[in-house]
């Protein structure tokens, strides 16, 4: 089966997915029967378009050269839009790896509001259109009957959707926690194991490259909120917007709250839970002391975790999963496979 692809975004996903395709095609063949073609590969001055498909390692190594998708000869296009592109008819699937903008959602949303009203399908790795407009993205999808798939905004490699929905299927969840921040989850072990003050922590994690140069996002505990949203819409139909959900980050943990945690057999993470109280979904975003025996108490460093609590199979948890753009890479490729096999 061909799958022609618009990949929306030419950052550090957007590049480690092209290059998954390159290296996975023959696999991908194989295994699924796909033959997957980026027919438009749009960024912020143009793209590069060929209903036929694109030559992927020309593009690529066009790009490692420095060089801007609109200037790839043959095939390039200054001024050329995700919408153009997303409207046109040789294309059956966005793949989005545009920046997460909470603002407005652009240019991601109106990459997705294109693609479902024009009946194709969208994995994205966006989170800011998900948060903003996740009930009429869902319904546009649903009225055009194609799939929306939204696995790499939720914590890109660690599959948290793909167990809540699909593991968990027939079970009541009850709740769910986890640690979805690679960055504040490091900070925190940090602090924990070696007694490191919270700006040292930060400034560590910041020189390593696991904290961004500007961390509010993951630090203020927005990132987590964000993630546990799309969580709590998708697996609970909770119907909730970010101002439903209380979000405490990490920036006041005090030396002495962890030492006083540790004292007691605990350990502080920063926790994201969605869970039924009082015939309500409630959500929260916030650091909690965990005993030891708790699942999430010993993912350390920049690891991920997500634990489900259910009526017939109990606790169920999952951790692990590339914290980087390839992770998040795989989880679009994982998306799109599943979009056409089920």
């Amino acid at each position: 089966m061909d799958v022609r692809i618009v990949v929306c975004g030419l950052g550090r996903v957007g590049k480690a997915f092209v290059n998954l395709l390159i290296q996975k095609d023959k696999d991908l063949q194989k295994r699924y029967g796909l033959n997957l073609k980026v027919v438009a590969a749009v960024d912020i001055g143009g793209a590069a378009v060929s209903p036929q498909g694109l030559p992927l390692q020309d593009l690529m190594a066009h790009l490692e050269r420095g060089g801007q998708v609109e200037t790839l000869p043959g095939l390039g296009k200054k001024g050329y839009s995700g919408a153009e592109a997303l409207s046109a008819p040789f294309a059956d699937l966005l793949v989005e790896t545009t920046p997460t903008n909470i603002k407005d959602g652009e240019p991601g949303l109106t990459h997705l509001l294109t693609a479902l009203k024009n009946k194709k399908h969208v994995a994205t790795a966006a989170k800011g259109p998900l948060v903003l407009r996740y009930a009429d993205l869902k319904a546009l999808a649903e009225k055009a009957q194609v799939k929306l798939m939204i696995s790499a905004a939720t914590a890109a490699a660690l599959p948290t959707l793909d167990v809540g929905l699909s593991c968990l299927a027939g079970t009541e969840v009850i709740s769910a926690e986890g640690i979805l921040n690679g960055t504040t989850n490091y900070i925190l072990t940090r602090m924990h194991e070696e007694g490191t003050p919270y700006a040292d922590a930060l400034a560590e994690a910041q020189r390593m490259g696991v904290a961004e140069p500007d961390p509010s996002l993951d630090v203020e505990g927005r990132d987590t909120g964000n993630k546990i949203l799309l969580i709590a819409n998708e697996v609970f139909q909770a119907g909730l917007s970010l101002k439903d959900i209380s979000i405490t980050g990490i920036t006041k943990v005090t030396p002495e709250e962890i030492q006083q945690a540790k004292k007691q057999g605990k350990v502080i993470k920063l926790i994201g839970k969605v869970e039924r109280k009082d015939g309500k979904i409630v959500a929260s975003v916030g650091p909690i002391p965990l005993s030891a025996a708790h699942p999430l108490a010993g993912v350390r460093g920049t690891e991920k975790a997500m634990s489900y609590l259910t009526d017939t199979m109990d606790r169920v948890t999952v951790s692990g999963g590339k914290s980087n753009p390839i992770g998040a890479a795989a989880a679009l490729l994982k998306d799109v496979i599943r979009i056409y096999k089920g």
